[in-house]
């Protein structure tokens, strides 16, 4: 908070890119409501832009989408007894949240709902709570390393439940950090890992091969999802300024809602007054993690 009243009274900037995380973003959204400086979260939670406020926006998609890509997939899969875990943050409560209110839709039956330290290093003693109730499948929403722990100690106990986790999973490095364990984890995310192997005609493969090829030049790694989020940002502020032809803070977040067909890493931005998110549904794929690696999950 002391650090964005800075950027904002002292910097005098035109917008603020970030936080990345749910938690810190919802702590600002009302301190740029009544400053009237446009936040363009890099995070996740729902509650950032829902409900809308004027001058806050996010670039990641939905919590409610990638609920509903889960139990679109369970539902195909006859799976309807869950369990669901969530970090004791604010991506994590808040997916929880969605979880919850979107699974009479799909029929979900969800037996055991628990949530945990955000710094844990050992899962064994909740997981062995979720192996007792039988559930056929498990939902993991959170961003720390407990979604490589997960995997791992659900290994040990020798759980057979499907493991699904949130769009928070896209980072290779937790499959890393998961080894074996992580193989047939099935969650939602972004194109950015089917940049090579999109058609020509998918509006966001030109940017997406693009930003792949810079990122793993100048960082000799392989991108995640969550530096996608802030380079879209920045290019909405910038794509903002060229609309409105001014850094007049007022016309810039003005500009924003004028913003269609914009395509990002995230998928095809459209925004609108209500809408301060500006994605949909098919902004997400399912993926599965075979042979170490992310794969369209069909």
């Amino acid at each position: 908070i002391s650090l964005t009243k800075q950027l904002i009274e002292e910097d005098k900037v035109v917008a603020i890119i970030g936080p990345t995380t749910s938690g810190e973003s919802m702590k600002l959204k009302e301190l740029c409501e009544q400053a009237q400086v446009t936040l363009i979260s890099c995070a996740a939670a729902e509650g950032i832009v829902i409900p809308v406020a004027k001058y806050v926006f996010k670039t990641p998609q939905k919590d409610s989408f990638a609920v509903k890509w889960i139990y679109e997939d369970m539902k195909k899969k006859g799976i309807k007894k869950i369990g669901i875990a969530g970090s004791n943050t604010g991506f994590g409560n808040g997916g929880l949240k969605q979880l919850k209110d979107i699974a009479p839709e799909y029929g979900m039956d969800i037996i055991i709902s628990e949530t945990y330290d955000s710094k844990a290093t050992d899962l064994t003693a909740l997981l062995t709570k979720f192996q007792a109730k039988n559930v056929e499948a498990i939902v993991n929403w959170s961003i720390e390393p407990a979604q490589s722990i997960i995997a791992k100690n659900m290994k040990q106990l020798k759980m057979t439940a499907q493991l699904y986790q949130s769009h928070g999973f896209g980072n290779i490095k937790y499959v890393e950090a998961a080894g074996d364990a992580a193989e047939g984890i099935i969650f939602p995310c972004g194109r950015m890992f089917l940049a090579e192997k999109l058609p020509d005609s998918d509006p966001t493969k030109k940017l997406l091969v693009d930003y792949v090829t810079k990122y793993k030049a100048k960082f000799n790694e392989e991108p995640s999802t969550f530096g996608g989020h802030a380079y879209d940002a920045l290019n909405i502020v910038v794509e903002a300024i060229k609309i409105a032809k001014s850094t007049d803070r007022a016309k810039v977040r003005d500009a924003i809602e004028t913003i269609n067909n914009f395509p990002g890493t995230a998928g095809v931005f459209n925004f609108t007054a209500e809408d301060h998110n500006g994605l949909d549904m098919d902004s997400f794929k399912m993926f599965i993690v075979k042979d170490g690696k992310f794969e369209l999950y069909e």
